[in-house]
């Protein structure tokens, strides 16, 4: 459950405004104290004392169970913050070893800084009680965890619990040039062990608004912000294996890069991001599966870079980072362009970026403006006929990724903004260009809100003189803030409106209206800690034509138990009306008749504070149709051995029996194909992870995906939506395979400055005959062909503050 109850609170955030508001002034110091976690320097004697911690669980409103005392400093250089965690059980405290960013078994302790006190935007910096730093950037479209900043923090257990000081250099954050300063704060505590989280300013769940809630920070004068410039060179070498059996290719290749990243402060509000020849292939490996479905797969984005600070572009959900040197548009389209006797050599999945530039900030009168652009490089796959002469094939043109963005934030939280996102490719390729607007109202207390938006995506074909447009339009109202909130929302996608070439659109060409109604409550009662319960009911039309598609009711249901610290929940779905899928055909105005059907799930999860724990989730669909059903389950159990090492492991089976999907189109006789068929999938995860140190880590993941498609029959797709069966002789059955191992050595030799070492073990297998046994399939899988990759990457950061600093000082 890491990082839970930061999540937790950043899905509340920015709501409304909570009565109470403390402040404590910032006392600056000549002598800057010793980070130790030892609390000795006497200047924190004339420090105020921050106190009276108020709890947001399990008891929101109450006083802390244990007392807290926290202290501010700052200089010329850097806020100072001291922190003496009382408890009246030391040795109960929980101290497992995390890497960071991760919160783990462990106590923590927080603070956030609202540096332009607007209420938009903060910055939090978290240590635990093992020592581990956590930091994290907010904003009103959420958290971003992928933040890293260079500080320095050092913990020490003592009789009285344990102590925590922060330096956080004026480096590692955005302000304003005011002689005199007030930035909003709050200061977090968590005791693990309790399940308790207090805030120095309370936080109430009912209205949430963790960063609307902020006391203030007073006393900051005459400090200035400094010149923001830092520099990440690296370099890296990789081996690559892989046993081609052909004599002409080499089975065993070398590599070596190198690059930087490079941020720059063009002022106190705006910053500037970019990375020079990047190099991900350290990067965890995707989670490959078999996609039957009409549907693009979604990955989750792990390049650093494109995780942190990207909040601003991700407005209006039209930027996809993957797509930006990601796989090459006629990747696929190799093997048929393939002559007599050719085979394909060399076919790289992923494109080389050149740079990529992030720029972002936000005036003083609260106008956010980012910029962002990327270039990819041409790819190629290389192919070879049979007397040894070699080809390239273009899979991809050099590209130019570009977006700008426009956020006005307005009061009550409110917003109104302009995004731009544009493709633009050399040669004969296609180009494209998507404009929207995002926009969201709050009244004065934040109780209800209307937000929608629209775009216009404008795809440009080499062999068309009109572009293709297409249209996009959503609107949503609805009662936000106490213990039941309820919301209204349509949203309209044109068939032609197509935002993929820079963004990610799952379903197109529809119309959707839904009522969503949610009663949550916060506080103990009866056995529970907290409930948290959701209906949302959905009607969906196809925009073209003009058709009904789907109707269903859903529910969602969590509750927390006292005792023991349980957390179960259950899942409902119904679809009472016959569905028309108008995508499942892939052919324009062809659609199925899906069945009737009911589903329902259920969870628990126990306890993470004890050394075992468990998570299972189940859920049965039962379909109105012969002996169509489906039936997954997961299983999950986790061991902490100690303090340091732990182990995970999740297994799932998911069975989806008489299940119907597409198989072929024949465009001579205009017939779609159809299967019935059993699908089984089994995914397997095993991870672990040693802590040397809270900044040296060995971590260990290994999965396996078996997925296997048996067809039992096939139909002809008629007009009306209906299936007849026919004579079909080929073979679509599927047995696919995916193994993973990822194992990372870490080691952050110094502040901001990493020493990866990584291999990689890789293989995708898919063939036509289906093996039933699992023992038997596996170890045939582990049979075939795999790559093995071993990476060494160091990166180095150098920081222009503080080498100017130390040429100073030696001066």
């Amino acid at each position: 459950m890491k990082r839970c109850f930061l999540v937790l609170f950043a899905v509340f955030a920015f709501q409304t405004v909570f009565p109470q508001l403390k402040t404590i002034t910032a006392v600056r110091t000549v002598q800057a104290p010793k980070i130790d976690g030892l609390l000795n320097d006497s200047c924190w004697l004339n420090a105020e004392v921050a106190a009276d911690f108020i709890q947001r669980d399990l008891h929101p409103g109450q006083p802390s169970g244990q007392k807290t005392e926290v202290r501010f400093l700052y200089d010329d250089n850097a806020i100072y913050v001291a922190a003496q965690l009382y408890d009246t059980s030391p040795d109960s405290i929980l101290r497992e070893l995390s890497t960071r960013d991760n919160e783990a078994n462990a106590e923590l302790f927080g603070i956030f800084l609202d540096t332009y006190n607007d209420d938009i935007n903060a910055y939090g910096f978290f240590v635990t009680s093992a020592g581990t730093q956590i930091d994290a950037r907010y904003s009103s479209d959420g958290q971003d965890f992928a933040w890293n900043a260079v500080w320095i923090s050092s913990v020490k257990i003592n009789k009285e619990g344990w102590a925590v000081e922060l330096r956080i250099p004026y480096s590692a954050v955005r302000f304003s040039k005011k002689e005199i300063q007030t930035w909003g704060l709050n200061i977090i505590r968590k005791i693990r062990r309790l399940r308790e989280n207090s805030f120095w300013n309370p936080i109430d769940p009912k209205i949430g608004a963790l960063i609307r809630q902020c006391g203030d920070l007073t006393g900051l004068q005459n400090i200035k912000p400094p010149v923001r410039l830092s520099f990440s060179p690296y370099v890296a070498g990789i081996m690559n294996h892989y046993p081609y059996n052909d004599p002409a290719v080499k089975n065993l290749n070398y590599n070596f890069s190198g690059g930087m990243d490079v941020k720059y402060g063009l002022s106190d509000a705006f910053t500037l991001d970019m990375t020079l020849v990047p190099d991900f292939s350290q990067v965890q490996s995707d989670n490959q599966v078999l996609n039957l479905s009409p549907f693009e797969v979604q990955f989750q984005e792990r390049r650093p870079f494109f995780t942190e600070g990207t909040e601003l572009f991700n407005k209006g959900g039209l930027f996809y980072s993957r797509r930006v040197g990601g796989t090459p548009m006629n990747y696929y389209k190799v093997n048929s362009q393939l002559k007599d006797g050719e085979k394909i050599i060399r076919n790289p999945s992923q494109t080389q970026l050149f740079n990529a530039t992030k720029l972002s900030g936000r005036t003083q009168s609260k106008l956010g403006i980012g910029v962002f652009n990327a270039v990819a490089n041409n790819a190629y796959a290389t192919v070879q006929d049979s007397v040894g002469d070699t080809r390239h094939i273009l899979t991809g043109p050099l590209t130019n990724y570009n977006i700008i963005v426009l956020d006005q934030a307005l009061k009550n939280n409110s917003s109104v903004s302009f995004i731009n996102t544009n493709v633009t490719r050399e040669g004969r390729f296609s180009n494209a260009n998507v404009t929207g607007t995002v926009f969201r109202f709050n009244d004065k207390k934040n109780s209800y809100t209307i937000g929608g938006g629209g775009a216009m995506s404008s795809r440009m074909h080499p062999d068309s003189a009109r572009p293709d447009n297409g249209y996009s339009a959503n609107l949503d109202f609805g009662k936000s803030g106490g213990n039941f909130k309820w919301s209204m929302n349509g949203s309209m996608n044109t068939d032609r409106y197509n935002p993929n070439d820079l963004g990610i659109l799952i379903l197109t060409n529809n119309i959707k209206t839904g009522l969503n109604l949610t009663y949550n409550v916060y506080t103990p009662f009866w056995k529970f800690n907290n409930t948290y319960n959701n209906v949302y009911i959905s009607y969906q039309r196809i925009y073209n034509p003009d058709a009904f598609w789907n109707f269903g009711i859903y529910g969602n249901h969590v509750a927390t138990f006292r005792k023991p610290f349980l957390t179960c929940g259950v899942n409902y779905g119904i679809e009472p009306i016959i569905t028309y899928d108008y995508y499942e055909p892939r052919i324009f105005g062809r659609f199925y008749t899906f069945p009737v059907n009911y589903n329902m799930g259920g969870f628990i999860s126990s306890d993470y504070r004890k050394p075992f724990a468990l998570d299972i989730s189940f859920n049965y669909r039962l379909f109105i149709e012969n002996e169509r059903n489906y039936f997954n389950i997961y299983f999950s159990p986790r061991y902490r051995v100690n303090n340091r090492l732990s182990f995970l492991y999740e297994i799932s089976d998911n069975l989806r029996n008489d299940d119907i999907g597409f198989v072929n189109y024949n465009p001579y006789s205009d017939t779609i194909t159809f299967g019935r068929r059993n699908i089984q999938t089994v995914n397997n995860i095993l991870s672990s992870v040693y802590k040397f140190t809270n900044k040296m880590s060995l971590s260990f993941r290994l999965r396996h995906y078996w997925s296997t498609a048996l067809y039992r029959g096939y139909y002809a797709l008629g007009k009306d939506g209906n299936l007849t069966q026919y004579a079909y002789q080929n073979n679509h059955n599927v047995n696919f395979n995916a193994f993973n191992i990822d194992m990372v050595f870490f080691w952050q030799f110094a502040p901001g400055s990493e020493l990866n070492i990584v291999w990689k073990n890789s293989l995708l297998k898919r063939e036509n005959v289906i093996n039933n046994d699992y023992y038997n399939n596996f170890t045939g899988s582990l049979n075939s062909p795999q790559n093995n990759m071993i990476s060494v990457k160091v990166l180095y950061y150098i920081d222009y503050v503080t080498i100017k600093r130390g040429f100073k000082k030696n001066s």
